[in-house]
């Protein structure tokens, strides 16, 4: 359109096609750009959600591979943790599907795609790209930028970025695995972990995140799995929000922000939640005509309300993960394969919100012997 949009979203990932859903449905002119020529492509996620961040992207079932009823930690010491849950605790699903499914949504609400196309600069309140349509220069009212952690957007208007950025790779690999169960390895990668999810009965997605050298630690940690790879993929990982998500007429959502759980390194559910926050304040900004940084920052206000405090918690246990030596993390299981723990892991256990299985985890008497090694690690400053 000629004369502009109200809402212009950079990136069609699950929390920028849901900005452009709700920003549309609210009757806001909203136009949807992805730099790439396919949506969810490539894929740079494990596909790991809770039951709870499915339900939050509004798609069918069709992205579902495979439903999944516990854990395994297995700690490299032999002192293992393993619970299985009777009812489904999360979902894997194919990222491009969901994806897809999702960007189609936000058309169906009236939001305009445009894909293969990508920002280069901004000058006043037009947003300058190129891509399918040559260059081209686009008025905008609003930005939601939803366009990764390495996100142009925030470079171009001089945003602070997230506090920490992690190197991922994964790939698929034909094995057995228990189809129920995904497999958390923390020695595979001594300042995150590793994984292991099952996409069905033979095959699984292998995969680790880190600070250095994560290339050497992906080749040692997958052998074990298999020789054979399918979909080999690398990808970066923001954990700690930006200082501030908003400004210059722009809102920062998902990735792009650094909302990526620090506990697990997913970004699906904040995401979209943030992006919920994002096209209520857009719609609100629009209504009023006012796009000044006052107005701006209930953006902030409503996200952290919403998720602010299991971010910062998670940030915490994040910081504690880089004090805990393999030892410590094989006493923590060795204490915590407990009935009355694991019965608290299945009970409180939230993928989303792990504030709450936490606190109830620091209740239980048989995990009093083993407060020492936390305590040494820093677990004084997690609930300051």
């Amino acid at each position: 359109m000629s004369e502009g949009y109200d809402v212009v979203v950079v990136g069609a990932g699950p929390a920028g096609s849901t900005a452009a859903r709700l920003c549309a449905r609210s009757g806001l002119e909203t136009l949807l750009i992805e730099e790439h020529a396919g949506i969810g492509y490539p894929m740079q996620c494990a596909g790991l959600l809770s039951a709870l961040a499915f339900a939050e992207c509004r798609v069918s079932q069709r992205p579902v591979m495979n439903r999944v009823l516990g854990a395994k930690i297995v700690s490299g010491t032999g002192n293992d943790l393993a619970f299985r849950a009777p009812e489904i605790k999360a979902l894997v699903v194919d990222r491009t599907a969901l994806d897809t499914e999702m960007a189609e949504n936000a058309a169906n609400a009236g939001a305009e795609i445009r894909p293969k196309t990508a920002a280069y600069g901004i000058r006043d309140t037009t947003l300058l790209t190129r891509g399918m349509n040559g260059q081209e220069e686009i008025p905008f009212r609003m930005l939601i930028a939803a366009d990764g952690p390495r996100g142009t957007i925030a470079r171009l208007l001089g945003m602070g970025r997230p506090r920490t950025f992690l190197s991922g790779i994964q790939a698929d690999i034909p094995c057995s695995l228990d189809p129920d169960i995904v497999e958390l390895h923390p020695s595979a990668s001594p300042d995150f972990f590793g994984w292991a999810i099952p996409l069905g009965e033979r095959r699984a997605r292998v995969g680790l995140c880190g600070g250095a050298g994560v290339k050497e630690r992906f080749a040692a940690f997958s052998k074990q799995f298999g020789e054979n790879r399918v979909n080999l993929a690398t990808g970066t990982l923001p954990l700690g929000v930006m200082p501030r998500t908003y400004g210059k007429r722009t809102l920062f959502v998902g990735d792009a922000a650094g909302f990526a759980k620090p506990t697990s390194g997913g970004g699906v559910y904040t995401g979209v939640r943030s992006a919920i926050h994002a096209a209520a304040v857009a719609a609100a900004c629009c209504g009023r005509d006012t796009f000044d940084d006052a107005a701006l920052a209930d953006y902030e206000t409503r996200w952290q309300a919403d998720i602010g405090t299991e971010l910062a918690l998670g940030y915490r246990f994040f910081e504690l993960r880089q004090h805990l030596t393999q030892e410590d993390i094989g006493k923590l299981c060795q204490a915590m394969n407990n009935p009355s723990v694991i019965d608290a892991i299945i009970r409180y256990g939230d993928m989303d919100r792990p504030g709450l299985v936490a606190r109830e985890l620091l209740k239980k008497p048989a995990l009093y012997g083993c407060l020492g090694t936390l305590a040494k690690a820093g677990i004084s400053s997690l609930f300051a």
